[in-house]
């Protein structure tokens, strides 16, 4: 059984925090040291580079009555080398603006991304979705909405966003698990959850 957290931020001494880009995203060069496991002695000094990012939110929308559910699809820098596809299916998500909540943030990019009216949202999880490198945290939900009979094409063009939404009936789930088209945690997460919750019906 693991035990409630053996460290805090105490047990890790920061030398240097040094600013070296600063865009969309920071990114810091940090010196640091840590403590070891079961000793009272700390690691070398190392040094990494930390990627700042805003916190972020996403929801996975769906309809038990119309037993379906729909993920957006969208152009992603970071699969830019996919040989897959540099597009990803995903949840609708977004950071939030200054004092924003999460749930003030699933709210508003659902009807940004996909002209949904959420009802009924639940928290899932909130988790760091790359933390060897980067301190963005995630906050995921859940939430219903009267889903439209078509997909459409979404997005704050003034953003560079060019948005497909997707609607899928349950009985599609198995087979996009099955045919390797979720490539990123969110989505998969989510969609975990909503194979579960379909059992309960």
């Amino acid at each position: 059984m693991i035990k409630k957290e053996q460290y805090t931020q105490n047990d890790v001494n920061v030398l240097s925090r040094e600013s070296i880009y600063q865009g969309f995203v920071k990114l810091e060069k940090v010196s640091l040291q840590y403590r070891l496991f079961n000793q009272n002695n700390y690691s070398r000094v190392v040094e990494r580079e930390l990627i700042r990012r805003k916190k972020a939110a996403g929801v996975l929308i769906y309809n038990d009555e119309q037993k379906r559910f729909a993920l957006i699809e969208q152009f992603r820098v970071g699969a830019l080398d996919d040989t897959h596809s540099p597009w990803h299916l995903e949840v609708v998500a977004g950071v939030l603006d200054g004092n924003e909540t999460p749930e003030s943030c699933i709210y508003r990019e659902s009807l940004e991304e996909s002209g949904c009216e959420l009802y009924d949202h639940k928290h899932l999880f909130t988790f760091y979705p790359s933390a060897g490198s980067c301190d963005e945290i995630f906050y995921l939900y859940t939430a219903q909405a009267k889903l439209p009979s078509h997909g459409g094409i979404f997005g704050l063009a003034q953003e560079g966003e060019n948005i497909q939404l997707h609607l899928f009936n349950y009985n599609e789930l198995d087979t996009i698990f099955r045919n390797c088209q979720l490539r990123n945690a969110p989505v998969i997460i989510a969609l975990q959850w909503l194979q579960q919750h379909i059992k309960t019906l």
